[in-house]
């Protein structure tokens, strides 16, 4: 038996610390997290690391037509700082984008920005396909789940554009 600072007794056998173990919510996996195997036979195994399921994931949303960018406002005002820089990564390819990966299944978080005038609906439909998609035929996990959170819609204005026609001033 075990005493905590307050004087009172713990009594937990290993047995009991195990089976708290199995239950605890599996961390969400980042660039940072250690690699999972993806499959292991008599030759060998191989891994995959989330920070590739995450790549992966990133790619695969930016392809589909009507999604303007990836990440909620302060990874893309990051993102615009740093290809700012010179020497700079630039864009990161998993900005928007987290992974939470097991030994045979993945789960994708994304924060998408939407071109104005594309079906909201229809592009996190065809997003969802093609991660899905991408993500088991290149990694061989089941993506159990697709999250898309759309944060901000590009209007064609907020490009920057100057008018077509120079504006006039009405006094001379």
């Amino acid at each position: 038996m075990a005493q905590d600072s307050g004087g009172t007794q713990k009594a937990q056998s290993s047995s009991d610390e195990r089976s708290n173990e199995s239950r605890r919510i599996p961390e969400t996996r980042t660039s940072a997290a250690p690699a999972r195997p993806a499959d292991e036979t008599s030759q060998g195994k191989t891994t995959i690391a989330a920070s590739v399921v995450q790549k992966i994931a990133g790619i695969a949303a930016r392809e589909i037509s009507g999604v303007y960018a990836m990440g909620g406002g302060v990874s893309r005002a990051f993102g615009a700082i740093r290809e700012r820089i010179p020497g700079g990564s630039g864009t990161s390819s998993t900005s928007g984008v987290q992974v939470e990966v097991g030994e045979k299944q993945a789960a994708v978080d994304l924060d998408i920005v939407v071109e104005y005038g594309a079906s909201i609906v229809d592009l996190a439909r065809a997003v969802r396909r093609n991660v899905i998609t991408a993500v088991e035929r290149m990694t061989g996990l089941e993506v159990i789940e697709v999250n898309i959170a759309v944060n901000d819609i590009h209007l064609p204005s907020e490009d920057g554009e100057e008018p077509a026609q120079p504006t006039t001033s009405r006094v001379e």
